[in-house]
């Protein structure tokens, strides 16, 4: 006889690969309805109340439906923290943890001596959600963090979230492409621009297509690296002499971001593997 979870499951497979289908299944019975998984497995889903059951019922039609979980229960687990999302906000990856840790160990420094070192100027270009900006300024020591974003929905999520996790970021409406020198300047630019191009949406699922703000994923075949450009000039002058510059890119075109900064004049230029093995980001340094 079939559990209520595997019945559940079941729901969802014409959607998911099975295993992702008890993943979110899960998901919703553990986090939005405080089940255990015990109580999962013991079919104590069938003692809902009333209106839980219901509820229930509507998320399973819009997962059905392929409306990515993460909309559904409104939130996204980034670096062991629940970030708010809506439609209009790129759901936060594992793969983007790994970035903010590369930052964060690159300053990792508990003897550096009785004074406290002045605080590191941080700037995430294209902040969405804030999971970037937000997890820096909780995760290091002494940061003044500054994110910017071209959507004002999406600033209006990430302040929500800030305020939530109790982190102290400056958000600003700016547009990645757009961005011209001022008398500030910082120690850190970091960015996880849209790097997917647009000939590659056949290999995307129908979830993030017809879900995902295709703004925040999308760029030109002709102009795959314009993000990079756009935000690597901008840090010619808008980072300090010796700041660092870290972008997430897209695996194919690792050796064309290298190159671009190589131009630019940026030094000590780095690429690090995900953990799918893929060329996933790049460190570089102004002189």
């Amino acid at each position: 006889m079939y559990t209520t979870y595997q019945k559940l499951c079941q729901r969802l497979t014409e959607v998911y690969p099975p295993s992702e289908a008890k993943a979110i299944v899960r998901m919703v019975l553990e986090d939005y309805f405080g089940l255990t998984l015990a109580d999962i497995y013991t079919d104590k889903v069938t003692q809902l109340s009333a209106d839980d059951a219901n509820e229930l019922e509507k998320i399973m039609l819009r997962l059905a439906k392929g409306e990515p979980v993460q909309y559904v229960l409104g939130s996204a687990t980034f670096c062991g923290r629940q970030f708010g999302v809506a439609p209009g906000v790129l759901i936060p990856r594992p793969e983007t943890e790994l970035l903010c840790e590369w930052v964060a160990s690159a300053h990792d420094c508990p003897f550096c001596g009785l004074q406290p070192p002045a605080p590191l100027r941080i700037l995430d270009v294209g902040t969405g959600s804030g999971c970037i900006a937000i997890t820096l300024s909780l995760n290091m020591a002494n940061t003044v963090v500054t994110a910017y974003d071209i959507s004002s929905d999406a600033l209006l999520i990430a302040r929500d979230n800030a305020i939530r996790l109790g982190a102290a970021v400056n958000f600003q409406l700016k547009d990645a492409l757009q961005l011209t020198a001022t008398e500030e300047t910082f120690d850190i630019i970091v960015s996880n621009p849209p790097y997917i191009c647009d000939s590659e949406r056949t290999e995307m699922m129908r979830n993030v297509l017809e879900y995902e703000p295709s703004t925040a994923l999308f760029v030109p075949d002709d102009d795959p690296l314009r993000f990079y450009r756009a935000i690597a000039e901008y840090g010619t002058s808008a980072l300090s002499h010796g700041g660092e510059l870290y972008f997430e890119i897209n695996a194919r075109f690792a050796n064309e971001v290298s190159a671009m900064l190589n131009a630019l004049g940026y030094a000590e230029i780095e690429v690090r593997n995900d953990q799918f093995g893929r060329q996933r980001f790049v460190k570089s340094i102004r002189p």
